[in-house]
């Protein structure tokens, strides 16, 4: 199945997809569900980015934990949550990847 059938809104080219049924996989293979997973991101040092990602994760239960480069251009952001299933953690990296300049790691 591919992702972009599981939600309408995303608009990604192939070799993404791709990556996100990887991901899909990996993930129920290796962990039972629910489960907490751990987000890192690096944004350029934005406030008004930082707190969509914040956003993204409200009501979740979420702790989030940010932490500035050495030279204070970049802002790493690590958010660890319960999650319900590998769909929804795909829904959330879909979801921050419209942030200028988010990089998911």
């Amino acid at each position: 199945m591919y992702i972009c059938s599981l939600f309408s809104k995303c608009k990604m080219d192939k070799k993404t997809e791709e990556f996100y049924v990887r991901l899909k996989e990996e993930l129920k293979t290796t962990s039972t569900w629910p489960s907490e997973y751990l987000y890192k991101f690096i944004v350029p040092s934005d406030l008004k980015k930082i707190v969509e990602i914040e956003s993204a994760f409200n009501n979740m239960g979420a702790v989030i934990k940010t932490s500035q480069s050495k030279t204070g251009k970049y802002t790493s952001v690590s958010v660890n949550v319960q999650m319900k299933n590998p769909d929804a953690v795909i829904e959330k990296y879909v979801e921050v990847s419209g942030i200028e300049g988010i990089i998911s790691l």
